[in-house]
């Protein structure tokens, strides 16, 4: 299965943001127009299997194109992805490709249906609320084409397990949300020889790119490490607009179809950057790395390696250090009723206030806090809530830098405090 494109020659370094501008992580990583080399991308060749009427019926559209016609309709259908995450960009990748007639496909996520993921990962309904996302994915996809093989992997992808599963696939597609994965799919692909149909998304703006060192650049061609943990913000605590990883998605499944059919030129070597506010696609070029870690001239990593420690996801000794000034909503619940003085203080943005808050609370942004600092009083015991718990963790250790002396963070934030203690205040 091949596809053909030119990949330019050349280097000029620019910044280029991993999920958005907001997101403050930035690396060089551009290439200049110049006289291009000619590169082909090559999957691996099998017998192709026959349509059937039913299928050849379902697939009409495909086969007037001249070209996909009934060979490339074949191809789809001996061809495999492995999708990983069954959630917002989850979705429409599997939807679109289950719909396309490519012949198997994993299905990689272990996480359950919850009500603030119906508003973008359009896979699941109200219906599949507590299920887990595989199963609600499964029927939604054997439902939409019962002549495509599904296969459900109810895991969480590590070192131990990524190189196995990612093997039996054709094509890689990253739905991912978090770097310790992003990274571990990035480096199992260039150890596997196997192609990733990258995308990212953040409130208003996402990026799509396709990670091929056989052939070009791999991710960490573009970021070699990772940012420091809690510089980029997840979707949930800054937000996502519902259709973008529609639009993410859906550029992903396309790449992928592509590459199985051998036809047009993938995102090889290109990042695509899109704003759903301004309504513009931006593309630039990048260029492979030499010293790039995993596929550079000399490699270090020549094995999977522990991504939630390098990621910062896993605790480290600072971290745990800073567990015992750590509290979850029930003992707010039992500090504040034994009157001990205690200032709470939400950090969360205004539209986030608005939404909800718990009683007496103080309400100073993350963002303004260093101009309003002066407002708190240093004496007191300072409880720091946030959605989750993620900024206000940040906004603890910068009070203690400041001389606050008793802070704690509210592990769970104002959605703990939702599940957990008062129903009343709106969950998002």
């Amino acid at each position: 299965v091949r596809g053909r494109r030119r990949v330019p020659q050349g280097a000029v370094r620019a910044l280029v943001l991993d999920v958005a501008p907001a997101a403050a992580y930035v690396q060089a990583a551009l290439a200049a127009p110049a006289a291009g080399i000619h590169m082909e991308c090559r999957m691996p060749e099998s017998p192709l299997p026959q349509l059937t009427l039913a299928e050849t019926r379902r697939y009409g559209r495909h086969l007037v194109l001249p070209e996909v016609g009934l060979e490339g309709q074949r191809r789809l259908k001996s061809a495999s992805a492995l999708i990983i995450g069954a959630g917002g960009l989850g979705s429409p990748i599997a939807l679109y490709l289950a719909a396309a007639g490519v012949g198997r496909l994993g299905l990689v996520d272990f996480d359950v249906v919850d009500e603030t993921n119906l508003q973008r990962q359009i896979a699941h309904g109200t219906a599949s609320i507590g299920q887990p996302k595989l199963n609600s994915m499964v029927a939604r996809l054997t439902d939409l084409n019962p002549h495509v093989v599904l296969e459900p992997h109810a895991l969480m992808l590590e070192r131990s397990n990524a190189l196995r599963l990612l093997a039996d696939y054709d094509v890689i597609l990253d739905g991912t949300d978090n770097f310790a994965t992003r990274y571990l799919v990035n480096d199992a692909c260039v150890l596997l020889g196997k192609p990733n149909c990258y995308g990212s998304i953040l409130r208003f703006e996402g990026q799509a790119s396709v990670f091929d060192a056989r052939l070009g650049p791999c991710y960490r061609c573009l970021f070699p490490v990772p940012p420091a943990a809690g510089v980029v913000p997840s979707c949930a605590e800054a937000g996502v607009l519902g259709v973008l990883p529609g639009v993410i998605g859906a550029i992903q499944a396309n790449e992928a179809l592509k590459l199985m059919l051998g036809v047009g030129e993938p995102l090889i070597g290109r990042l695509l950057l899109y704003d759903a506010l301004e309504m513009t696609f931006r593309q630039l070029t990048l260029r492979k790395d030499p010293n790039c870690p995993v596929c550079g001239l000399e490699p270090r990593i020549r094995e999977l390696e522990d991504y939630a420690f390098i990621c910062g996801t896993a605790d480290s000794a600072k971290e745990a250090a800073l567990k015992h000034a750590n509290l979850n909503v029930k003992e707010l619940v039992a500090l504040r009723a034994a009157d001990a003085g205690v200032q709470l203080l939400d950090v969360r943005e205004p539209q986030e206030w608005a939404i909800g808050r718990i009683e007496g609370a103080m309400h100073i942004p993350m963002g303004v806090l260093p101009v309003r600092a002066n407002e708190l009083d240093p004496t007191r015991t300072l409880i720091v809530y946030c959605h989750h718990g993620g900024r206000s963790a940040q906004v603890q250790q910068i009070l203690q830098q400041q001389g606050f002396a008793d802070v704690r963070n509210l592990t769970g934030g104002i959605d703990a405090w939702s599940r957990e203690i008062d129903p009343t205040v709106p969950r998002y």
